[in-house]
């Protein structure tokens, strides 16, 4: 059976709440407030009415120590949750004991980053991706919000040159199934560039341990087992079926507290090529339109990009909560993202 989070919330919360949710009847004005607090320094949190929805960290304050984490040198969204306020991302920095701990500062919640542009490795942390500015300050409102930066990727062997810079732009939506992030971001330079062809190249997130969907890990045995699955939109399962496959969209979800909670990936269909999935049953999903190689799709591939040319990248993810046993309608929610984004 499928349900959206609006008849969910009938069940759930008052009604009134369901009233502001329920559609177009209803108007623009009458959805939750989206909200941004940019008090704390490097982050901005993001909140619908009362609920948190995510932070935003352009400047992590942890100082890095090379070979043995800390400061992650890339924007990035951690503390993820879902309308009700259950968290779907991966506690960060993990915790000990209830977490599994792999890849600490490379997975902290929801990301896109890339393993190789002109040689510099942004993945793993070994070259920096600079915050610039604001090109867009935080604006919230009813039902919908926005911001958006510039980024500049540095040169992993000489850091004072730039490889190419980002703009990027983050819309956070109220939507019938849940909330609708929509991502476009655009890379460009008065020089020549490429992306490389890796597995860990594009939007990833890492969800919170029990939603992952091995069962136990041998690594970290007393962590809780994973009840979670990934599925695609032509119906394949978890990581052995969707790994390297392209995909309109993949969802990865689980149980947690009673309730289906999960993150959809949405792939715009123009970008200038269909994202295969670097899915993993540990806990990883990952839209790379750039590995071709690396998932056994054709020759290598390095995407270049020349000056005055930019390379757009437009993805969305919807975060969802459902009851126990109800999986939403992400067809509908696709189409809706496609609604709101354009293709």
């Amino acid at each position: 059976m499928q349900k959206t989070i609006c008849q969910y919330l009938a069940t759930r919360f008052a009604a009134p709440l369901l009233l502001l949710l329920a559609g177009p009847a209803f108007g623009f004005a009458d959805l939750p407030e989206v909200h941004f607090d940019t008090s704390q320094p490097g982050k901005v949190a993001i909140s619908v009415g009362n609920h948190p929805v995510a932070v935003y960290v352009y400047h992590d304050e942890k100082v890095y120590h090379p070979g043995k984490g800390g400061q992650i040198t890339r924007p990035y969204f951690a503390h993820v949750h879902v309308p009700g306020g259950l968290q779907v991302t991966r506690n960060h920095p993990p915790v000990e004991g209830q977490d599994l701990s792999d890849h600490g500062t490379y997975h902290p919640g929801i990301w896109m980053s890339f393993g190789d542009i002109n040689g510099s490795d942004y993945w793993r942390l070994a070259a920096r991706t600079e915050h610039v500015k604001f090109v867009q300050q935080p604006t919230g409102g009813s039902g919908r919000g926005s911001f958006a930066v510039r980024n500049r990727y540095l040169d992993q062997n000489d850091p004072s040159k730039t490889v190419c810079e980002e703009v990027a732009r983050y819309t956070f939506l109220v939507r019938p199934e849940g909330y609708l992030i929509l991502w476009d971001s655009t890379f460009s330079s008065d020089h020549e560039f490429y992306f490389g062809y890796q597995e860990e190249m594009g939007l990833g997130f890492r969800v919170a341990t029990p939603l992952r969907v091995e069962k136990k890990s041998r690594k970290y045995p007393n962590v809780v087992a994973g009840n979670g699955t990934i599925l695609d939109a032509k119906g394949r399962k978890n990581g052995k079926e969707i790994w390297g496959n392209a995909s309109d969209w993949c969802d990865y979800s689980g149980t947690l507290d009673g309730k289906r909670i999960g993150i959809t990936i949405f792939c715009n269909p123009g970008n200038f090529r269909p994202s295969w999935f670097h899915a993993r049953d540990y806990g990883l999903l990952e839209a790379n339109p750039f590995g071709r190689d690396a998932f056994d799709k054709g020759a290598i591939s390095k995407v270049v990009v020349k000056p005055g040319e930019n390379l757009r990248l437009r993805y969305g993810l919807l975060l969802h909560a459902t009851p126990q046993g109800v999986s939403p309608d992400l067809q509908t929610a696709y189409s809706d993202y496609l609604s709101q984004a354009g293709k």
